[in-house]
C-alpha cells in the first residue's frame, strides 16, 4: 500500500515535513488574501490591489516550483 502521507511530496521533490510547511504558508497566505479582499469589499479604499497581488505572487511561486503548468 502506498503511503498516503509521503507519496505525493516525495512526487514533487519535498519531505513530508517540507511538504507541509509549503502547504501551510500558502494556506495563510490565501486565508491573508481572502481578509484583504473582504475588507475591500466593505471599504473599496482599503487594499485595492491587496488581494489580487498577493494571489499573483502566490501564482508565481507555484509556477517556479513547477506545481501548475503555465
Amino acid at each position: 500500500m502506498t503511503n498516503i502521507f509521503t507519496k505525493h511530496p516525495k512526487e514533487v521533490g519535498e519531505t513530508y515535513l517540507e511538504h507541509m510547511g509549503v502547504a501551510i504558508k500558502i494556506s495563510f497566505e490565501l486565508l491573508y488574501a481572502s481578509f484583504m479582499a473582504t475588507v475591500h469589499a466593505i471599504v473599496p479604499a482599503f487594499f485595492q490591489k491587496g488581494a489580487s497581488t498577493k494571489i499573483i505572487k502566490l501564482y508565481d511561486l507555484l509556477q517556479s516550483k513547477k506545481r501548475i503548468d503555465k
